[in-house]
């Protein structure tokens, strides 16, 4: 049995020590197009040397930064196909700021098994500490493994976010680069998914895709760019559903609702008549 609930749930993933550099974060922000304007100083903050400024959301990409093998979904109780998996979910809460260079040691616990019939979704639980043993964020993550459901596990709560019925409060496009892919596997996820044309068409799709992580990430900023002054340290939390996929090269229309201190947000893909992108998406502000 590819899934196995009593053994999944409550696993415990071998712990990763790991380090990351201000370069590695300079390639992180160009990953998500920091330096589309290049002599703004507000973007100039993403890409200086030695302190660029660091997104809550690189806490999801630090541990397997330098990684560059193709995943595998191979965890205890779980045995799935790379080709039939897709990023379901992501979120990040942040500490304290994430500082430019560190060293780090994460546990990742898989929380949840869930059976959605013809699919399944595995849920993750990370914590990330420096080697002080001081707590610097915590992921949670699932993937979506088409046809991989009827093990016989529950189906799993519904966990939407209800956008406000009014006009947002800010409404802006973030283009993506038709290399952008390309450049964002350099983050260390090099799943073939969103490089090799033939693996894409495998996988039921007619070219890459982009990273949802990266979609995740382009998010984050160009809210943090456009209502936060540009500013990272103001973001505590950020998390979202991956809703549809984002062909590189494609422009996403993203909506902003203010919410007390979150922001309640949604993307879409506009050369797709606003086919939905990320859903359930909220920032938490300091």
């Amino acid at each position: 049995m590819p899934i196995d609930p009593s053994i999944a749930i409550g696993a415990e993933l071998p712990a990763q020590e790991f380090s990351w550099t201000s370069s590695d974060v300079q390639l992180y922000n160009l990953g998500l197009g920091a330096g589309s304007r290049p002599t703004d100083a507000g973007e100039l903050r993403y890409v200086r040397d030695g302190e660029p400024q660091v997104l809550p959301t690189f806490g999801a990409v630090a541990p397997t930064f330098h990684q560059t093998e193709p995943p595998k979904v191979s965890f205890p109780g779980v045995e799935i196909d790379l080709a039939k998996v897709v990023h379901g979910s992501q979120e990040v809460v942040v500490h304290a700021p994430i500082p430019p260079s560190g060293k780090g040691r994460s546990v990742t616990r898989i929380v949840e098994a869930w059976d959605k019939g013809k699919a399944a979704v595995i849920v993750q639980e990370s914590t990330a500490e420096d080697l002080d043993g001081n707590l610097l964020w915590t992921a949670r993550s699932s993937i979506f493994a088409r046809g991989e459901g009827g093990f016989g596990g529950e189906r799993g709560p519904s966990e939407s976010v209800e956008l406000p019925d009014r006009t947002p409060d800010a409404e802006f496009d973030v283009p993506t680069l038709p290399q952008q892919a390309l450049l964002y596997r350099l983050c260390g996820d090099r799943n073939p998914l969103h490089s090799d044309p033939e693996f894409a068409e495998a996988a039921g799709f007619p070219a890459p895709i982009l990273h949802g992580l990266c979609t995740y990430g382009i998010v984050c900023k160009s809210v943090t760019d456009n209502l936060l002054g540009s500013d990272a340290s103001r973001v505590k939390g950020f998390r979202a559903r991956f809703a549809g996929v984002v062909f590189p090269g494609e422009t996403l229309r993203v909506r902003v609702w203010e919410d007390g201190k979150q922001l309640l947000i949604s993307a879409a893909v506009v050369d797709r008549d606003l086919a939905p992108a990320l859903a359930d998406v909220v920032l938490t502000v300091v």
